[in-house]
């Protein structure tokens, strides 16, 4: 379905303002054509659980998606079948619970507190350039292998990824941005694929090479390299962001920062799973039509691409009270934001960890933590949302 709404949206629209978007969407077209994306958004939940838990009807393989365009085949998040377990197989187990409580600690708060010891003396701070995505990039990186890459380095890496991941428009310029740092990576990462094709260790990265392969068989580069690339941004963004939208959450409703300080073994978890939908890091996830679809009486045709828009769903009016207000009281607690199906994010516990850490590092670090009333943040982006700035200023006493 398409209307003289969906097609007057453009990307910037829904960049600026997603969640208004969605909420009409919701209202007047939940499943609907939106030409500025080349792709329909389908942004109910059972519409959007109808479309990524349904192999037979909506496909993960779609040779036009943004990721692939720009990332290569195989991408683990647009593969199907063998494929999929197989890329997913190489990843998964270094991010399973257990594992991830193993090593959370010892990798993060060292991070937390470096960053915590570079604030300007002036306690004036931008905690999403100088903290959250700091800590984020690095915790990816060493924990999948990836060591000697400068955190400004890795922090252009995620922001010139994203570039291409967003760019259903075809803008020709994020398609240089996205080239760019595709190159800068694969120079990058030469001498560590050398290395570990000498010498495996049991990083997640040299597991992608070499699980359930014969003895002296791994790999290419080429075959793992895309889902490398979709690793690189989406466990660099999505802990990053997702504590700078907790944070946000919390200095917004002081009642709820106050219940989070008084008892933060009690409520920490739940405030950052609730800032998570709230405000979802990573917006959709991605399919392709495999035969006409019809959505009460709106048919989707075979072979389009389909956005589930799992950051809609996380507000949808018939599933949650009051959903555009962050409430960690509330009953509800099943949410969208990692995903549903075969292709539930695989970092969804190192992830929810890491935004756990950092925010309580920074909480019990500063009893005193204000929003700068003169560098206001605003939220941007509809694949990856959260502030572009979080301008505060802290205080240990």
């Amino acid at each position: 379905m398409e209307t003289d709404y969906t097609r007057s949206l453009t990307v910037e629209e829904i960049e600026a303002n997603a969640y208004d978007v969605y909420a009409r969407l919701r209202r007047d077209s939940p499943v609907a054509y939106v030409p500025a994306l080349n792709s329909w958004l389908v942004t109910k939940w059972d519409d959007v659980q109808r479309v990524t838990t349904s192999p037979d009807l909506f496909g993960a393989e779609d040779n036009n998606a943004p990721v692939v365009r720009h990332f290569g085949s195989p991408a683990i998040i647009h593969s199907d079948g063998p494929v999929h377990r197989e890329l997913r197989n190489g990843i998964a187990p270094h991010y399973s619970p257990r594992k991830v409580a193993e090593y959370i600690d010892d990798l993060v708060r060292p991070l937390a507190l470096e960053c915590i010891k570079n604030f300007p003396a002036s306690g004036e701070v931008d905690l999403v350039a100088d903290y959250f995505e700091p800590i984020s990039v690095q915790t990816l990186a060493r924990s999948f292998g990836v060591t000697g890459v400068t955190t400004e380095t890795l922090q252009s890496w995620f922001h010139g990824l994203a570039m291409g991941a967003i760019n259903f428009a075809r803008d020709p310029e994020r398609t240089k941005i996205c080239d760019e740092t595709k190159e800068q990576i694969h120079q990058a990462f030469d001498p560590i694929f050398a290395r570990l094709e000498n010498a495996p260790d049991n990083s997640p990265l040299s597991n992608m090479l070499y699980h359930s392969m014969e003895d002296g068989q791994r790999r290419s580069r080429e075959f793992v390299m895309p889902s490398i690339l979709v690793t690189l941004l989406g466990g660099m963004q999505e802990p990053g962001h997702g504590g700078a939208n907790t944070l946000v959450a919390l200095l917004e409703n002081p009642d709820q920062m106050a219940q989070v300080r008084s008892d933060s073994d009690a409520w920490l978890r739940k405030a950052v799973s609730e800032a998570t939908r709230w405000v979802a890091p990573i917006g959709t996830q991605g399919r392709i039509s495999l035969q006409d679809v019809d959505f009460n009486g709106v048919i989707i045709p075979a072979g389009q691409a389909v956005s589930a828009v799992i950051a809609s769903a996380n507000r949808d009016e018939e599933k949650f009270a009051h959903p555009d207000n962050y409430d960690i009281n509330r009953s509800e607690t099943s949410y969208a934001t990692f995903g549903f199906g075969a292709h539930f994010c695989a970092g969804k516990w190192m992830s929810l960890a890491q935004m756990e850490l950092s925010v309580g590092i920074l909480l019990d670090t500063f009893p005193d933590i204000q929003l700068m009333s003169d560098k206001p943040y605003s939220f941007f982006g509809w694949e990856f949302r959260a502030p572009t700035k979080l301008w505060v200023q802290v205080r240990k006493s």
